[in-house]
């Protein structure tokens, strides 16, 4: 965390990486895991989910969904977050249920709910599928 800010009110998962000059406004909640790049900036009431790793320079205005990569300014979600997985030790068959989530959320022009829907009807159910439909459903900001 050196140089880094944490605002008031923030709750910090376990394993998290804050790079230098990162910085969290109020009330922001970072699940286990993530990592967060240089220089990010986090608007408040933003939640970063586990696994997930924003890039440098990036400003994160609404929240970042588990297992995924958000980048630019303002932030959008580009991909899933393999290599990280893959790191962990997530196997190629939750990297495949995630991928395909991923693009029903983000590529399929569905809105949230229809894609949520989606997800549960086609996608596997594993605990990681689960967590991600679940952060999405609890989103007051929006998603990246």
């Amino acid at each position: 965390l050196m140089h880094a800010h944490v605002a008031h009110d923030c709750v910090l998962g376990n394993n998290i990486i804050m790079s230098g000059f990162a910085g969290l406004a109020g009330h922001v909640l970072v699940e286990d895991h993530a990592v967060l790049s240089g220089y990010v900036a986090v608007h408040q009431f933003c939640r970063i989910g586990k696994f997930s790793l924003v890039g440098g320079c990036s400003k994160v205005v609404q929240d970042v969904p588990p297992f995924m990569i958000v980048d630019g300014y303002p932030g959008e979600t580009r991909t899933i977050n393999k290599i990280g997985l893959e790191r962990f030790g997530i196997s190629d068959e939750t990297l495949n249920a995630l991928k395909q989530a991923y693009k029903i959320l983000f590529r399929e022009g569905l809105s949230m709910s229809n894609a949520l829907i989606k997800i549960e009807g086609e996608v596997p159910s594993m605990p990681e599928i689960q967590h991600l439909v679940q952060f999405v459903r609890a989103s007051k900001r929006g998603i990246s």
